[in-house]
């Protein structure tokens, strides 16, 4: 093992010379990039004054801790006439300007004890203008409505800019003293856009049709058509779902394993499908975002709408035995709360579930208001994962489905409606209780309840009750939770598996009693009152927990006489339970009886009898569609809503006030009235309205950092005070104006107009300076040059080598992984390595488990999915060029490459390299990097096996671009290589053996010059 250590250190130190100049080889330092501040005009408070309160008080007079009854969160508690700590325009009748100031080390502020320095000169410079400017609030700079900037006039800017954008980004450049770069060679900028927007690299062919279509265009219009004619085949490719999916399905957490300890399998991938198809059509953003949220509150859904509320079934679902289901359906309500936050948002929201927030105006209650808005959907942490729906790939079929699925709805609405109708007027009478019994624990009665006194209920146990009245034509079963107090609840589930009727005469007789109807008040899980009467685990109750008292009617065939002597006897069947054995049994409840006949002809009627047909004959035709089982979001009824209450300090057994549903006051109107949000659609269509400008401002900030690889605002998750401020702020609002209402939100307008711009076709080359002082392209000085994904670079190498099969959507495959990285403790799922086409299938479609992610995608920065992941930060480590150098799969992509090459050029050796070269990197190599490839297949070629390093060897060097390689990593690579040959030759047979050309081929694939875009 420590060999295959050092043949990956000798072979990456070849690969970083070959690649160190392309990117100046300077080590880099941190650039401030903040742009105007208040020493150079007027003060901005969220700028200027927010940034100083946050870093030095809140840490005691915060969210949280409030020390004084002071806090510097909500700025009008602090400033008068509501606040006593700041008085506008007197720096004399300002606490906070006294004790900022004071010499006394007991009254100064920040308390040195604290451990926070001190205010500086300058911070309290601004604060003292501050006060004596009248001390003016404002709201954070995220949330302030949108105001798209004025664009300069600069007859520069406009010989420069192709797109408004540029204007911005010109004069930023000027202000820091810099200009732009100039426009990419065509090839550098083709690879670039091609990458961004479908996530593929051009062919030799493609790349060679573009380059001279430019060199052939007379005027620099008709070389615009050619740019803009390469952006609009792009966005119109198949391809560009998949390539921003990919983006996407991090934020959605997708797995295709249901995560947490067992982490089975679960068929989600009709979600990534619908994600594709979606981008591919350039649905708009606000539509995009009602259908994920929202599909199945929207009239009459589609079936694909339905399918788009996968979204938040991405949460996890915890199959281990013994867990308690109302806590990880809690958890699947938490994720889903912060997820939409950090999503749409980019705002820490789930801070606050257990107490005010630290540094933004949210406060504990107002958490679980918005958590109400996700509290009663159908899901609860089953294994069956329900509400689900069949996949379809037909489009009729998906039609005839919706229709069916409407029409059994509307079918049992109906017949609810009618026996809720029988119901209204009819009283009931308790029953005398005679005798309670069980096939285990112990039942009494209490008070005219029936209820558990001692032992355990096992699954599997019947409870007997005989009873009696005068007369009886149905009777009405409630259960009833142990405890009173709905602080308490939900209780632990409580489900009459089966009930059973039968009259028992003096000489213990028994006459079976049939039962003609069972009528709930109201339906709710994934069981039908009717499954009561049947002979299984389902039935009617509380499933998996009681959340309040329910009630159910049992009406018999007639009505029934009960002569002194005789009793009603119901025997009720304990069968449900859930994962770990944990019985579903009653534990407290009543009996009661109604002896109208009303009520037994009701349900004997042609009417009800034609209803209930009706409801059969749907329930039949929806029952023949077939497919893997899609987990949706569905909504509770308003009767079976789930309350909703404070945890204290974020605990969910602990329970307190009650909360109606709604968001944040921070996000109030400028009139002060706060947008009614009662329910997730409500919620979709406010997140995309004018009423909530950040989610513009978020979207197009997290497209930009796709295209730019920083975001204008670096803190793609955080746009609060603890996140950083945008470097471009009139950019930002300039983007996010026109995302909003210029484009109608359209991400296909929107890239379109960026990778036109001319900041976006900047040459990614520079002078080591510019990167010295803007490591990060934070200026925008030059062209965005990124490391590509985890995902980019598999599909990099299967498109080169002529592997890559295209074929769009369809379920998740295995492609070849190392032995023994999947260990299924808990069942007998295998990784079964892909054989056919589907091995070679682009990298969003390779299966995901959470607690084993493919280990090419972890280690290139992919997440692991457990939660919404609004991030990849990019790494370099030794790890990468382990997995690349060592996998069967990147020896696979360089055995076709060196096959292709060799089959095109034959015994030409310079072309061969050039083709591997110019498929890898979309360029051709320069006379240096031409002589260093060479020489590497020469030394590849030799048999020895000398590996120590000639001292004083002739560089190759161009003095151009500083390229260099000497005879020592040559010599290293050829050992190296040689190595990994015989190491994958033991581990995967004698198919993996590579040439010197293919080594050659997966040396460049493992090169920067490959790895970037």
């Amino acid at each position: 093992m420590v060999g295959s250590f050092q043949n990956i250190a000798s072979i990456a130190c070849w690969i970083l010379l070959l690649t160190a100049t392309f990117l100046g080889g300077q080590a880099v330092a941190q650039t401030d990039t903040r742009g105007q501040t208040a020493a150079d005009g007027d003060i901005d408070f969220a700028r200027d004054i927010q940034p100083i309160f946050s870093r030095a008080c809140t840490k005691c007079h915060g969210g949280v801790k409030q020390s004084a009854d002071l806090s510097f969160i909500d700025f009008r508690r602090v400033v008068a006439p509501q606040g006593y700590a700041v008085e506008p325009g007197s720096l004399e009748d300002s606490l906070v300007w006294d004790r900022i100031t004071a010499e006394d080390p007991e009254d100064r502020m920040p308390p040195p004890e604290e451990g926070i320095p001190p205010l500086t000169a300058g911070e309290m410079d601004l604060i003292r203008r501050w006060i004596l400017a009248g001390a003016p609030i404002e709201d954070h700079w995220s949330r302030r409505p949108l105001h798209p900037p004025t664009l300069p006039e600069d007859s520069a800017a406009d010989l420069w800019s192709r797109d408004p954008l540029d204007r911005i980004v010109w004069m930023d450049l000027q202000a820091a003293g810099l200009t732009p770069r100039p426009d990419a060679p065509p090839a550098q900028w083709l690879r670039r856009v091609y990458f961004d927007l479908i996530g593929l690299p051009p062919t030799p062919q493609e790349i060679e049709q573009f380059v001279s279509a430019v060199a052939r265009a007379d005027r620099p219009a008709e070389v615009e058509r050619e740019y803009a004619a390469v952006v609009d085949a792009l966005l119109a490719s198949e391809h560009f779902g998949e390539r921003w999916a990919a983006m996407w399905l991090d934020l959605a957490r997708y797995a295709d394993s249901k995560g947490f300890e067992k982490d089975p399998h679960r068929d989600i991938w009709p979600y990534r499908d619908w994600l594709i198809r979606a981008f591919n059509r350039d649905m708009p953003y606000d539509q995009f975002t009602v259908e994920q949220l929202a599909g199945d509150l929207l009239p009459d859904p589609t079936y694909d709408q339905l399918v788009a509320t996968a979204f938040h079934r991405n949460t996890q679902t915890n199959t281990e035995g013994g867990t308690d289901d109302e806590e990880f359906r809690v958890a699947a309500v938490i994720d889903r709360v912060n997820t939409t936050w950090t999503v749409w948002q980019a705002t820490t929201f789930g801070c606050v579930q257990c107490h005010n927030h630290p540094y933004e105006p949210f406060e504990n209650r107002e958490y679980y208001q918005f958590l109400h808005l996700f509290n009663s959907t159908e899901d609860c942490d089953q294994p069956d994962e329900f509400p689900t729906i069949p996949y379809l790939s037909a489009p009729d079929q998906q039609t005839e489905f919706m229709q069916a699925r409407q029409a059994m709805s509307a079918a049992r609405d109906a017949l609810d409606r009618a026996d809720h109708a029988a119901l209204e007027p009819l009283a009931w009478q308790p029953m005398k209780i005679h005798r309670v019994a069980s096939t285990s624990g112990q039942l009494a009665a209490v008070d005219g309840e029936i209820r558990v006194v001692g032992g355990t209920v096992a699954v599997g146990s019947t409870y007997t009750v005989d009873l009696s009245a005068e007369r009886v034509g149905a009777v009405r079963l409630q259960i009833l939770p142990v405890s009173d107090d709905p602080a308490h609840w939900p209780e632990q589930g409580a489900v009459i598996s089966q009930l059973q009727a039968a009259v028992i005469g003096p000489d213990d007789a028994s006459t079976p009693v049939p039962i003609a109807a069972v009528i709930a008040d109201y339906r709710t899980g994934p069981y039908e009152p009717e499954d009561a009467l049947a002979d299984n685990a389902a039935g009617f109750g509380g499933y998996p927990k009681l959340f309040r008292p329910r009630w159910v009617v049992f009406v018999f065939d007639q009505v029934l006489d009960l002569p002194q002597g005789n009793r009603l006897r119901l025997e009720i069947a304990q069968k449900a339970s859930v994962a770990g054995g944990l019985a579903n049994n009653l534990r407290r409840f009543t009996v009661e009886a109604n002896a109208d006949p009303a009520l037994v002809h009701a349900v004997a009627s042609p009417a009800r009898k034609a209803l209930w047909g009706e409801y059969q004959r749907a329930k039949k035709a929806l029952a023949r569609f077939r497919g893997p089982a899609l987990p949706i979001m569905q909504q509770r009824t308003a009767e079976a809503a789930r309350e909703t209450r404070t945890f204290v300090r974020g605990n969910f057994l602990e329970r307190d006030e009650v909360v109606e549903p709604g968001i944040p006051a921070a996000f109030a109107r400028p009139d002060g009235s706060i947008p009614p949000v009662r329910n997730r659609l409500e919620l979709a269509r406010w997140l995309c309205s004018q009423d909530n400008p950040l989610a513009a401002r978020v979207w197009v900030n997290r497209i930009w950092n796709e295209l730019f690889g920083i975001g204008i605002v670096e803190t793609v998750e955080d746009f609060g005070p603890s996140g950083l401020p945008p470097t471009h702020p009139e950019l930002l609002e300039h983007l996010a104006h026109a995302m909003s209402h210029d484009l109608g939100w359209s991400l296909k307008g929107f890239l379109r107009r960026v990778v036109l711009s001319s900041t976006y076709r900047q040459d990614a080359r520079a002078a080591p300076e510019l990167y010295q002082r803007d490591p990060d392209n934070r200026l925008l000085a030059r062209g965005p040059r990124n490391r590509l994904s985890a995902e980019m670079i598999r599909d990099q190498g299967l498109l080169a080598s002529g592997l890559l099969t295209r074929k769009v959507g369809g379920p998740s495959v295995m492609p070849p992984q190392p032995e023994g990285v999947w260990l299924q403790v808990y069942s007998s799922d295998q990784w079964r390595e892909e054989q056919g086409e589907d091995r070679y299938r682009r990298g969003v479609y390779t299966y995901w488990k959470r607690t084993s992610p493919y280990p090419e995608f972890i280690t290139f920065d992919a997440p692991t999915r457990d939660v919404c992941s609004p991030r990849r930060i990019v790494t370099n480590t030794p790890l990468q060029a382990l997995v690349t150098l060592n996998s069967r799969t990147y020896t696979e992509f360089a055995r076709a490459l060196a096959e292709q090459a060799r089959a095109t050029w034959g015994d030409d050796l310079p072309a061969a390299v050039e083709e591997i070269f110019l498929r890898v990197t979309s360029r051709r190599p320069t006379d240096p990097e031409r002589r260093v490839l060479l020489r590497l297949y020469d030394a590849l070629q030799r048999n020895n096996t000398t590996r120590s390093a000639a001292a004083n060897v002739p560089t190759v060097a161009d003095t151009a671009t500083g390229d260099t390689a000497t005879d020592f990593e040559v010599a290293a690579a050829e050992n190296a290589t040689e190595n990994l040959e015989q190491a994958a030759g033991q581990e995967g047979g004698d198919g993996l053996m590579l040439d010197a050309l293919g080594r050659l081929a997966l040396t460049i694939l493992n090169t920067e010059w490959a790895l970037t875009r």
